[in-house]
């Protein structure tokens, strides 16, 4: 067990306690605790990195900045569709090409200051600051002059050019191209608004990124939730924010995200009442078969629009070879991967892009061919595997990953006669690590920004922010912008194919499977609803004991 581990057992055992001693209740759980006082407690797997919705990137970072901040549409939790958030109406222009938004007149920052429409261009501006990009920098290229703006030597030269202006309440965005899914992308935490009265004060005043203002004490969202406490490696703890705009329809009192790295030490969190649900994408797998059988009750499962995959390092040999790269995705065996390791209902991978009924209704066939990849491995002059030098595997913590590193490593033993190391890494580290190129194969997953093909397709375009494998092609950056503005399903998914036959060619990333949401979730959690996308709208979930 590692430390994390033991300092977050040492942490619920001080909760239960303590949860003891006020209630004086023998045998009330904080789970129970968290159900009398509206507090949901939620197992959110790794540390946080940032809470700075700029920089929040992965899951658990997004988890808790979605009930902290809220941008101009947020995504129904049923449907998915775009429903109004912080402005209250929009309207389209005929040609797709202009946004026009209305926003409602009692917005506030949680510490009561007023929000205005320059708050948000603010933000945006921020993100696309080429000093200091946001990681998610790409979702804003669809609005006129983003890219270039994000690629001058200063901000400044270019904010005349970028198609966003303000009026009084209303917001105007110019899109470059008809881009038919942006309002979707809107939803996106990088699109909230910051509070520009402390983000100057740090930022302006330093000659480096400095983030004081998402500390306690300090920090000001729009969101349902503002933030209370941040202990580290124990709790993030939120409250409900007095002055959000819709706080009458805000039923829980307060959520706390507790990291836990550990799956099987998350499940038995869970079944011993001191979290109400998990939020990680995967619970401890070798539960899950059990929870199916005995508590199916508690056990959501949905499938994900979303991929889990392996990335190469391209620039290092031998990796920089198609064959090579091929070999090794075609040696693995996604059926049985699934089936003896995952367990959880994925799908195995044929293409990086998820099956959709839309624009991608039939997946490629498989891709598991042992002879053939060993044909490609003896062209590219390794025959048998002879000379080819040991391969390091990157993944970060996480039990499925071990496991899956694991099978994989075996895989290649088996089929094409090569030596596998596994190198494991916490969670900063790891993301440290693929941020700067630093691995020669690595562990990577894709959950969706919005629902449409080019959410995973264009993280591989040779200029985008979120290739970390080196590749470009210039034929497959063509076809991702037709994509984009392809108005016919018909013509999007044979743009979609051939994108797809260029990625089986070149292998940057091995598809593996196609990932499922498997988590615990207690009875007495009302309005937690499974989708696709991982969304889980905190402002209607509230807590009802069932047994009362």
């Amino acid at each position: 067990m590692d430390l994390k581990a033991k300092w977050w057992i040492f942490y619920l055992l001080g909760l239960a306690s303590a949860v003891l001693v006020s209630c004086g209740k023998g045998h009330q759980t904080p789970a129970q605790w968290g159900i009398e006082h509206q507090v949901l407690l939620i197992a959110n797997g790794d540390e946080p990195q940032t809470l700075d919705p700029k920089f929040a990137i992965g899951s658990n970072d997004l988890n808790i900045v979605r009930a902290l901040f809220e941008s101009l549409v947020e995504l129904d939790g049923t449907t998915l569709e775009p429903i109004p958030g912080c402005a209250e109406r929009w309207e389209v222009s005929e040609d797709g090409l202009q946004y026009r938004f209305v926003l409602r007149d009692n917005l506030t920052w949680s510490d009561g200051t007023p929000i205005k429409a320059e708050d948000f261009i603010y933000a945006w501006r921020r993100a696309l600051n080429p000093s200091s990009p946001s990681p998610n920098v790409a979702l804003f290229y669809p609005i006129a002059g983003a890219e270039k703006y994000a690629s001058y030597s200063s901000g400044d030269e270019g904010a005349s050019q970028l198609g966003v202006t303000s009026e009084g309440r209303e917001i105007t965005i110019r899109l470059r191209q008809r881009t038919p899914y942006f309002l979707e992308t809107l939803a996106h935490p990088v699109f909230a608004p910051v509070p520009r009265h402390l983000v100057d004060q740090c930022e302006n005043a330093a000659a480096q990124q400095c983030q004081p203002w998402t500390r306690p004490g300090t920090m000001v969202g729009n969101g349902p939730f503002k933030l209370k406490a941040w202990e580290l490696n124990q709790r993030v703890a939120l409250e409900k924010n007095a002055h959000y705009w819709d706080r009458k329809h805000v039923l829980l009192e307060g959520i706390e995200f507790i990291p836990i790295e550990n799956q099987l030490a998350e499940e038995r969190a869970f079944r011993t009442g001191q979290v109400h649900l998990t939020y990680t994408s995967q619970m401890a797998i070798e539960k899950i078969a059990e929870y199916r059988k005995k508590r199916p009750d508690v056990l959501y499962q949905s499938q994900n629009y979303a991929s889990y995959y392996y990335i190469f390092n391209t620039r290092i040999p031998p990796f920089d070879q198609a064959k090579v790269r091929r070999a090794l995705a075609l040696a693995i065996d996604r059926e049985l991967l699934v089936s003896k390791v995952t367990k959880g209902g994925e799908i195995p991978a044929r293409d990086l892009l998820p099956p959709d009924k839309t624009y991608f209704p039939v997946p490629s066939d498989t891709l598991f061919d042992p002879q053939q990849a060993r044909k490609l491995l003896a062209e590219a002059g390794y025959p048998d595997g002879a000379d080819f030098p040991q391969i390091e595997l990157l993944y970060n913590n996480g039990e499925l990953h071990r496991k899956v590193a694991i099978a994989i490593q075996q895989m290649w033993k088996m089929q094409l006669n090569i030596r596998t190391k596994l190198v494991n890494q916490e969670w900063k580290t790891f993301i440290d690590a693929q941020n700067n190129k630093m691995f020669s194969i690595s562990r990577a997953g894709w959950i969706a920004d919005y629902q449409h093909p080019t959410s995973f397709l264009a993280t591989l375009t040779t200029e985008s922010a979120y290739n970390d494998s080196y590749w470009g092609n210039k034929e497959y950056d063509a076809l991702i912008e037709g994509g984009i503005v392809a108005t016919s399903s018909t013509d999007a998914q044979e743009i979609f194919r051939q994108a797809a036959k260029i990625l089986r060619e070149e292998m940057p990333v091995i598809p593996l499977f196609h990932s499922t949401d498997n988590n615990l979730v207690h009875r007495s959690v009302q309005n937690w609803t499974p989708n696709p996308m991982h969304r889980h709208p905190y402002k209607y979930v509230y807590l009802q004991d069932k047994h009362h």
